[in-house]
């Protein structure tokens, strides 16, 4: 009568959902300034006054039918062009708007690259820790998932790790830095190995593997760190981009996808885009967002919220005595678990209304993410609950 398999994705939501739905109960059992919510990855910043500013003026000024009509199936061309010429001035790449494909977002830009690319028996790397839902957008569009760990410790790309994962059934391998979860910004050097792998291994097989940069925190980084371009480094990159977390417009569900032009075969790469776009029902992708975002190109929230954040918890859970290497981007902290199970870990975190992710759920064990998107009100208020947390570990081991 239904899909089983959709009823079951239903049925049980993503870890991360299933302890933003607790939270939201708690909080109206006990108030929202009593739970200490780490669960979701939604900006608490909000989003630039250029975007208000730019919404308005289209209101005000576009003429209604043409302002909330339909666009071309793969996106407005002066917005693509735009886009386009964006990428070539800030990287030095030579994007083509033909090439550009707007999205609803990132998860509809991952969903349509996937179903471009993936035959049934294809396979798919991802680079554990990893965002949980690149398993369900995988398997739904035919493929066998691969994980292959990072190195331990500062969670960088482990390049001998992927040339062995690699088969003659590898279509692509999901790139996603600065990283959800662990903030990490892969190297240059280890992207340029892992490049040259996957070079070497389309010369051994006869096929290409695609590398799927999945990019919706390019911009939160720390420091002096830069990310580095990926389809810059390799010529089979499909790059995958929101504007959620630059511009805080998470609910918008407004991205990109875009075809290196300088991948085999562009033009059919980019048919099986459009293909892949229409069979999905993610044609014309919202149209007054579109020519908002394409008006704030470059443009970001204060992010300087989000290096305060950090700076304050990391140097709390420091202190207390928490383990976790400290993360050069997105806004997430991978804290080793007091306990090998995380997931009792998290449980117990609970009594002191700590609601925190366990990293099974991300390919990884013994760790929880904290998504430190957050008020400051609400790291300072959580900390003692954290020492507390911390203690009643100490307690139980003497």
């Amino acid at each position: 009568m239904i899909s089983k398999k959709m009823q079951a994705l239903g049925e049980k939501a993503s870890a991360i959902r299933e302890i933003f739905e607790y939270g939201r109960r708690r909080k109206e059992e006990i108030g929202a300034e009593n739970v200490y919510d780490f669960s979701l990855g939604n900006p608490s910043i909000p989003a630039p006054e250029s975007v208000t500013e730019t919404l308005l003026k289209l209101v005000e000024e576009r003429e209604p039918c043409a302002l909330h009509g339909y666009t071309s199936a793969a996106g407005d061309a002066g917005v693509r062009g735009r886009i386009a010429a964006f990428l070539r001035e800030s990287f030095g790449f030579e994007a083509d708007p033909n090439l550009i494909y707007m999205t609803c977002g990132a998860a509809a830009s991952l969903t349509i690259a996937l179903h471009a690319i993936v035959e049934p028996g294809d396979e798919v790397i991802v680079l554990a820790p990893y965002f949980p839902e690149y398993r369900v957008f995988a398997e739904k569009a035919g493929a066998k998932v691969i994980e292959v760990p990072c190195r331990t410790g500062d969670f960088q790309i482990d390049p001998a790790a992927v040339e062995k994962a690699i088969s003659p059934k590898t279509k692509a391998i999901l790139v996603n830095s600065p990283n959800n979860p662990t903030g990490a910004v892969y190297s240059e050097a280890s992207l340029k190995e892992l490049a040259a792998v996957l070079y070497e291994k389309r010369k051994a097989f006869g096929s290409t593997v695609f590398l799927i940069a999945d990019e919706p925190y390019r911009e939160l980084v720390y420091g002096d760190v830069k990310v580095p371009f990926l389809p810059s480094l390799y010529d089979a990159a499909l790059l995958c981009y929101s504007f959620s977390k630059s511009l805080s417009l998470p609910g918008e569900r407004i991205g990109y996808l875009a075809v290196s032009p300088h991948c085999p075969e562009k033009k059919s790469v980019f048919a099986a885009v459009c293909g892949a776009g229409r069979s999905l029902g993610f044609v014309c992708a919202p149209s007054l967002l579109q020519y908002t975002v394409a008006e704030n190109l470059g443009k970001t929230a204060d992010l300087s919220e989000y290096r305060e954040n950090r700076e304050l918890l990391c140097s709390a859970l420091r202190e207390i005595g928490y383990e976790f290497s400290p993360p050069d981007g997105a806004f997430y902290l991978f804290v080793k678990s007091l306990e090998p199970d995380e997931a009792a870990f998290c449980e117990r975190a609970k009594k002191y209304d700590l609601l925190l992710v366990p990293s099974a759920s991300f390919g990884c064990a013994g760790y929880v993410r904290i998504s430190y998107c957050v008020t400051k009100k609400q790291i300072l208020d959580s900390l003692p609950a954290f020492r507390a947390l911390w203690n009643e570990y100490q307690e139980s081991e003497t």
